[in-house]
């Protein structure tokens, strides 16, 4: 495994923050206008890449009308050919300098996910800092290949793959020489129901495939995402819209540029608060020790009073011998006159 990924001159490992990514997908609307305005949302929400898709509908499909093309389990796009869907949805290519020229003028990495060779090629040419394999391409080992031997970093989704899918791919990679690769685990459902999520493959990803992990969220709040980045994902990748109501065909299930930026603060804060693994205390809590508890001596005694659990008792602050020496002070004399609320001393006993 590598221990960590450049992106754009930004790692990706253990040690680095997470890298989080803006995916566009549809929500361009075909109007460059509206990508680039989505772009500079991405990057004003604290965004580290903006991420587009490449291909034509046929490049991704057949233009039929028989029901082997029409999607028909239970999402928003139930009734329609997958090239009516796609040829609303794909970005006009001419379109990829542009845009990226305007991420990169913001800085943020911009990247794609080719759906054939020919887009492949197509990234290649616009020296693009890595590839995203979306999740339903996992199975397509030549297109695998074909990307990785542009010796750039690997994204792939793992949405719709099983185990054996999972390690072809990855495998794939390693074959052509990239090792350079970023499984992220994935739900193929749009949105995506927290009870189908297994966040807790994140972990397993990195154990079973000896690669960097991280997940790609198709849900509706902030929580998955948060839990991930827990769980060690080391890339969060997320849909972004500048309107939900009136946006793009992906915009159901995307996050508006306000909700994103709020997600990538509190992604921020989160590793902030995992910190590293310590029992070293932090400066605040040094500072609050001194109001745990210690010895005291709670009433007015004499010399030759004996200690008792009345005269001695462990309270707040500090200041005093150890709350454990208690039972061995118990019982033994006071060698000297001592007021009540003194912090209690080795001295005052004999």
């Amino acid at each position: 495994m590598i221990d960590s990924i450049s992106i754009a001159g930004k790692k990706i490992g253990p040690t680095s923050s997470c890298y989080v990514i803006a995916e566009v997908s549809a929500n361009h609307k075909q109007d460059i206008n509206i990508a680039k305005e989505t772009v500079r949302a991405a990057a004003e929400a604290g965004a580290d890449a903006v991420k587009f898709q490449t291909y034509t509908p046929d490049t991704l499909t057949f233009n039929s009308d028989s029901e082997i093309f029409r999607i028909d389990h239970g999402t928003a796009w139930d009734g329609r050919t997958l090239y009516s869907i796609y040829s609303e949805g794909y970005m006009p290519w001419e379109w990829h300098a542009e845009l990226f020229e305007l991420a990169n003028s913001l800085g943020l990495a911009a990247f794609s996910s080719p759906f054939d060779s020919t887009a492949v090629d197509y990234l290649a040419d616009l020296d693009v800092p890595a590839f995203k394999i979306a999740s339903f391409e996992i199975v397509d080992i030549p297109l695998i290949q074909h990307v990785a031997r542009q010796g750039k970093p690997v994204l792939i989704s793992t949405g719709i793959a099983r185990k054996e899918d999972i390690e072809a791919a990855v495998a794939a990679c390693r074959e052509v020489g990239n090792s350079e690769i970023i499984v992220l685990k994935c739900t193929s459902a749009y949105p995506a129901p927290a009870n189908e999520l297994n966040l807790l493959t994140i972990p397993a990803i990195t154990e079973t495939f000896g690669v960097i992990a991280g997940y790609s969220d198709h849900t509706m709040t902030p929580t998955a995402a948060i839990a991930a980045v827990t769980l060690g994902a080391r890339v969060i990748e997320r849909h972004i819209t500048l309107d939900r109501l009136t946006g793009g065909l992906d915009a159901g299930f995307s996050t508006t540029a306000a909700e994103f930026k709020e997600l990538v603060q509190q992604i921020r804060e989160t590793e902030e608060a995992l910190g590293v693994v310590t029992f070293q205390l932090s400066a605040v809590s040094e500072n609050s020790r001194r109001f745990s508890r210690s010895l005291f001596v709670t009433m007015d005694v004499k010399a030759g009073d004996l200690v008792t659990g009345d005269n001695l008792r462990s309270i707040r602050p500090n200041n005093g011998l150890h709350p454990k020496l208690l039972p061995n002070l118990i019982g033994r004399t006071f060698s000297c006159d001592v007021t009540a609320g003194t912090p209690m001393s080795a001295d005052f006993v004999s």
